[in-house]
């Protein structure tokens, strides 16, 4: 099953069953893979609609972050919910000794020799571990691996 297909059948059961947190998140995110089938000119690719819904729960992060900052607790516990049924589309994360073993071969191969190559090792370490990891939590360890060497 495709995962737009998913989304969308996964939006009428939480419609069925009155579960407003988790039609807001499935609208918010059709909207977004809508939006961006139109900016692109054609239909998204389950890689393309996987990039979305990582955008949408960057977007919760932060909101979550700045309604806690002000004191708004129940948008934070609104965003919160509303993050957990997005992760539940994306794919299960990367288990930081295996983020590592990457970090480690794309610094053999490209040999940074200061923290001005770090651009560099991201970009190859990103495409390999897209989606399925932090991209803050990878520049952090890359950015200790390319100091100690």
């Amino acid at each position: 099953m495709m995962l737009l297909d998913k989304i969308t059948q996964d939006l009428n059961t939480y419609l069925k069953n009155n579960n407003p947190i988790a039609v807001s998140a499935l609208r918010l995110l059709l909207s977004s893979i809508h939006n961006a089938e139109i900016a692109k000119g054609q239909k998204l690719t389950d890689e393309d609609i996987l990039a979305e819904v990582a955008k949408d729960v960057k977007r919760h992060k932060e909101s979550i972050t700045a309604f806690e900052k002000g004191q708004r607790m129940q948008l934070a516990q609104k965003e919160k919910a509303e993050l957990l049924v997005l992760q539940n589309y994306l794919p299960k994360p990367m288990e930081e000794a295996e983020i590592e073993q990457i970090i480690d071969e794309v610094i053999t191969r490209t040999k940074p020799e200061s923290l001005a190559d770090m651009g560099k090792v991201m970009s190859e370490v990103m495409a390999k571990v897209a989606g399925k990891a932090d991209g803050s939590k990878v520049a952090e360890m890359v950015k200790s691996k390319i100091v100690k060497n």
